[in-house]
């Protein structure tokens, strides 16, 4: 291993040992999976099992170990048991087969197993259903076959983002639409792919996107791995908006949830076969304790088997560009991460980390970046565990990015826990700007978690109750006034600081009210607060549209400036007496006055060189106060009693209270003489 990560952490020392018996670990797992073949080449589940055509035949094959006697049941045997139908065992590794004529099931056919085994039986659904729809009297979830004869071919399948900074619109489909249901993957394609080229994010990362029983859960407790969720459409449909998506320039990424797995018997693995352990953990391991949930086995092979598979189907079957990895601390520690608080190195090193779960994160970014071309994968993890998304080759997990999950949550304690008087910049830019040193990070100022139900978004924080009466442009309200300020603020130092990219909710670029509650028996199963009210943009009496404004000139200035482009982030001055914080990125200064009251005239910053203002937060169009003249050019001064050559320089600006300006050094020409 060339430059282990744990040579540039002096803290790491001492468990430098601990590291190389994991990379050790890992590797042998790699060597043993795939032999003389690459990962890929093992991770083929999903070409085996399930349904196929080959040839004039249909071959359905499942994994069930534990199963004595298999029937396949559907609408094509009026779902009883028939002998033509009863699967085969191939194998003593639990292979189960069954040949059909081509014609035997038809496109759209319903079917489930019927599955014996010692003691019991049950009818579930195959491990490697590709879609699955839900019954909607019953609620129910049974398989649909899905093989139309025109199937529909991605025309971008070449696509390849190469981005370096991702700049992540996240979304959910069904709650995309402004009515008050569940929207469509074809009404997200036609409506909100547009805005969100528009706005000018190159990543779209879409939740939910695995089928789910509960669509409460937000697509985290996932039954089926392998269907897209019915609810928003069919397979082809699915393909349609990726592959829009990437004729607009837009790479697709989704949430991939390998953490766990529904509970759920019927829709899910956790009795398939009528072995508990046949996916999952046996004994106090099995059930994730705060989420009333599956936990995987990563120690067995074939589990490996099926979740590679299930990366690679994605990746192949619709074009996808990344993962974000959901749930990765509860993977990687006995105790899911919840009796830690992660206030010392030896955490993550004391024994209490499955080593398996490391090797399998190890696994699949070895694999899935060997599939494609540019693409990348996202951890969400919040121990701050090392080496997660540190390159393979340096000793790490081999991820792209990191999220940056400490700065939501600053973000809203500042807002909610201290008074605009007592903000401390210092403390602002570390959370801003820490990061490990082998790491890459996707900040953000919040995703969807802050608008969950029971919490409050950044803009209901600082307007509340003021955004039902007082966001009409007509309307005179500090609270507005000051909520609306701090909104722009707090997203662009957010940007402007990121190491490598950026992240933010759909809807929330504009200040989007309210919170997030799916349909369930407490609400009365309302979609009221499952959508997106994109309309109040539209208004333009209202000041959603000015934050909209500005949230799509600032993604556009981020892109076309390529500000995230240099990594490095050089504070310059943080006072906290003004409340003033000047950092450097690249060719361009970044001013905060985050003070309440105070303007300040001639503000001595301590650069040299010549200077314009390029951005600002202040401009009418952004609800803001005009009060920053951007044709002026900036000069940097010496001044003193005494000036000589050591005498430092300063430059001069007006810096408006609650504004943030973005000024970019311009050549200076140089003067030459001759004699």
């Amino acid at each position: 291993m060339k430059h282990p990560f744990y040579k540039i952490d002096p803290w790491l020392q001492p468990y430098r040992n601990v590291l190389d018996s994991w990379c050790e670990h890992y590797r042998l797992k790699k060597d043993e999976l795939r032999g003389t073949r690459t990962l890929a080449d093992f991770a083929s589940g999903h070409l085996y099992y399930g349904m196929h055509k080959i040839y004039n035949k249909l071959i359905f094959r499942e994994w069930a170990p534990n199963a004595l006697q298999i029937f396949l049941i559907g609408d094509f045997s009026n779902w009883d048991e028939k002998e033509e139908f009863e699967l085969k065992r191939k194998n003593s590794e639990g292979d189960w087969e069954l040949v059909m004529p081509l014609n035997r099931i038809c496109h759209g056919d319903l079917y489930k197993l019927s599955i014996y085994w010692k003691g019991g039986s049950g009818h579930r659904i195959p491990s490697y259903a590709k879609y699955v729809i839900q019954d909607d009297s019953s609620k129910t979830f049974t398989c649909c076959h899905w093989m139309p004869d025109k199937e529909y071919n991605l025309k971008q399948r070449d696509f390849s983002s190469n981005n370096l900074n991702p700049l992540i619109y996240e979304a959910h489909i069904g709650m995309s639409s402004e009515d008050e249901k569940v929207s469509t993957f074809s009404e997200f394609r036609k409506e909100i792919l547009p805005r969100i080229v528009t706005n000018g994010y190159n990543t779209l990362q879409l939740m939910a996107i695995q089928e789910h029983p509960y669509y409460g859960s937000f697509g985290y407790h996932v039954s089926n791995f392998f269907a897209v969720s019915s609810r928003f459409g069919t397979p082809d449909e699915f393909k349609e908006l990726v592959d829009e998506a990437h004729g607009m320039g837009i790479a697709v990424i989704m949430d991939l949830v390998h953490s766990h797995s529904v509970s759920n018997t019927n829709e899910g693995l956790g009795l398939f076969d009528g072995d508990p352990g046949q996916y999952f953990h046996s004994g106090d391991r099995r059930v994730h304790k705060a989420w009333n949930s599956l936990c995987f086995d990563y120690g067995k092979n074939h589990v490996l088997h099926f979740l590679l598979s299930n990366c690679r189907y994605w990746v192949e079957e619709y074009s996808i560009d990344g993962f974000r990895f959901d749930g990765i601390t509860s993977m990687i520690y006995y105790d899911h991460g919840l009796e830690r608080n992660f206030t010392s190195y030896e955490m993550y090193f004391d024994g209490g980390q499955d080593i398996d779960a490391l090797a399998y994160l190890y696994l699949a970014n070895c694999m899935i970046h060997e599939l494609k071309p540019g693409i990348i994968t996202i951890a969400e993890e919040m121990s701050g565990m090392p080496g997660v998304a540190c390159p393979i080759e340096q000793g790490g997990l081999g991820f792209d990015f990191r999220l940056a999950m400490g700065v939501p949550d600053y973000w809203i304690r500042l807002i909610k826990e201290s008074s605009d008087e007592d903000w401390d910049m210092d403390a602002i830019f570390h959370e801003l700007t820490q990061h490990r040193p082998e790491e890459r990070t996707i900040s953000y100022c919040e995703s969807h978690d802050q608008a969950l139900v029971g919490d409050k978004t950044i803009i209901f924080r600082l307007i509340d109750a003021e955004m039902y009466f007082n966001m009409n442009k007509g309307s005179t309200s500090m609270i507005v006034d000051r909520g609306i300020a701090l909104h722009k603020m707090i997203r662009l130092i957010t940007v402007a600081t990121a190491q490598s990219g950026y992240l933010t909710f759909m809807g929330n670029e504009f200040g989007h009210p309210e919170w997030i509650d799916f349909p369930r028996e407490g609400n009365n199963w309302s979609c009221k607060y499952a959508r997106r009210q994109w309309s109040l943009t539209l208004n333009r009496d209202l000041r959603y549209h000015q934050l909209l404004d500005f949230d799509i000139s600032m993604i556009h200035f981020i892109v076309e400036k390529g500000l995230l482009n240099d990594e490095a982030v050089h504070k310059i001055a943080a006072h906290n007496d003004n409340k003033v914080l000047v950092f450097r990125r690249g060719r361009y200064l970044l001013i905060f006055n985050f003070h309440p009251t105070s303007s300040f005239t001639d503000y001595a910053i301590p650069v040299k060189g010549k200077y314009r203002v390029v951005f600002d937060t202040d401009r009418p169009e952004f609800g803001g106060f005009d009060r920053i003249d951007s044709k002026m050019i900036h000069y940097s001064v010496q001044e003193g009693r005494r000036v000589t050559i050591n005498t430092p320089f300063i430059l001069k600006v007006y810096i408006p209270s609650r504004t943030s300006l973005i000024l970019e050094e311009l050549p200076v020409k140089k003067v030459t003489t001759s004699l």
